[in-house]
């Protein structure tokens, strides 16, 4: 029986011995060597913010429009017997050239008929002061003491011929100015934006010739933000003069495949509020946009649409960062002392292409990330690898 017992526990007793040698050789072997990984912290580039005497800048947008635009009428009436090549859709003309000829044959002969009348009125003046010159010395030679009266001496007789002779001079200078007026002339230099008539067409001073505009200065509308005229130091209802010419303004537009800019200045502002807009409108000029405003050969042309920076005539102390530091409009990453992350919310006072130029939130010499960061977070260790010089 004990034999039989024995014969069914030895393979039990077998596989209890090599589980507890296995066991006994894997506790007994040395335990491998743990190595904790470094966390690898985020490079960043950054730029010094630094504070400086700025002149605030604004940006808008508005479109170019003639100063001067009208439609071209005669003063008179009459045939068109010749128009100026220059008198074309899109074509320039000078001061004082003339547009368009009427026909002249009839005020022509109203001139010489006013001229006759002029000189027949010289004759009977000349003929009333001779008479009363005689009569005059015919009264003294028989009154040498008394003075003659007025009718004595036919002086009502004279003051009419003086009033006749003024009459058909006046006759003859209206005579000639509507002779003058069968020219058709422009006191500028403009452009053609329309022409409505031809040679031959009979016209009356209510035709419409065409559409010009004067080309010595066009304007800009811009509209602008209560905080914006502030910054430019603009009051409502301004209007420019020696002592304060207005903010200058530089207009940039696309032009083909190249930027062009323009230089002008802010002239004057509305004195009331855009009802639907509720914003305010500040006028910009540019002088000679055709000529020596125009940007290298490349005019100002009315109906363009043109951004507009304006830059404020005050100074004033605020920091100045790069644009690439702001992010989400009132956003700045600052990496403090400790290589700390920062999200800062700043105080915007005004931006451009380069530059952005805060009121609050960043103090001058603080280092201001302007390269990309993913899934920023505040606190965050991080490497700052280099310092950008300040644009």
């Amino acid at each position: 029986m004990k034999k039989k017992i024995l014969k069914a526990a030895a393979p039990v007793l077998v596989l209890a011995a090599g589980f507890g040698a296995v066991q006994w050789m894997s506790a007994a072997k040395p335990q491998p060597e743990k190595k904790e990984e470094e966390q690898r912290l985020v490079s960043l580039v950054y730029s010094e913010a630094r504070e400086e005497s700025v002149a605030l800048s604004v940006t808008t947008q508005g479109e170019v429009r003639p100063h001067t635009e009208i439609d071209l009428t005669p003063q008179i009436s009459g045939r068109i017997v010749a128009i100026a090549d220059s008198f074309a859709e899109g074509a320039g003309f000078e001061a004082g050239e003339t547009l368009i000829r009427l026909d002249d044959a009839d005020y022509q002969l109203q001139v010489a008929q006013a001229k006759a009348r002029v000189a027949q009125a010289e004759v009977l003046l000349l003929q009333a002061e001779a008479n009363a010159t005689i009569k005059r010395q015919q009264w003294l030679e028989l009154n040498p003491n008394r003075e003659p009266t007025p009718l004595q001496v036919n002086k009502p007789q004279v003051i009419e011929a003086q009033a006749n002779l003024r009459a058909a001079q006046a006759e003859l200078a209206d005579a000639e100015l509507n002779l003058s007026r069968t020219k058709i002339r422009l006191p500028y230099r403009g452009r053609v934006v329309s022409r409505d008539v031809g040679v031959g067409q009979y016209v009356t001073a209510s035709t419409s010739l065409g559409r010009i505009f004067a080309t010595d200065r066009v304007e800009v509308r811009l509209p602008l933000t209560d905080s914006q005229m502030l910054e430019l130091d603009l009051p409502m209802g301004f209007v420019a003069g020696p002592k304060n010419p207005g903010p200058e303004v530089t207009l940039s537009a696309l032009v083909g495949t190249h930027e062009q800019q323009w230089h002008g200045r802010i002239v004057r502002t509305q004195a009331a509020v855009d009802q639907q807009t509720r914003l305010i409108y500040a006028v910009a000029e540019v002088e000679d946009p055709y000529g020596k405003g125009a940007s290298n050969g490349v005019p100002l042309a009315v109906g363009l649409f043109v951004t507009a920076e304006a830059e404020s005539t005050l100074q004033r102390q605020a920091v100045v960062v790069p644009r690439e530091a702001l992010r989400s409009a009132d956003k700045v990453f600052v990496v403090d002392d400790n290589n700390r992350l920062n999200i800062r919310t700043v105080d915007v006072l005004s931006t451009s292409e380069n530059r952005v130029v805060l009121a609050s939130g960043v103090v001058d010499g603080e280092r201001v990330v302007t390269s990309t960061v993913a899934n920023a977070v505040d606190g965050m260790e991080v490497q700052p690898i280099t310092h950008l010089a300040r644009r």
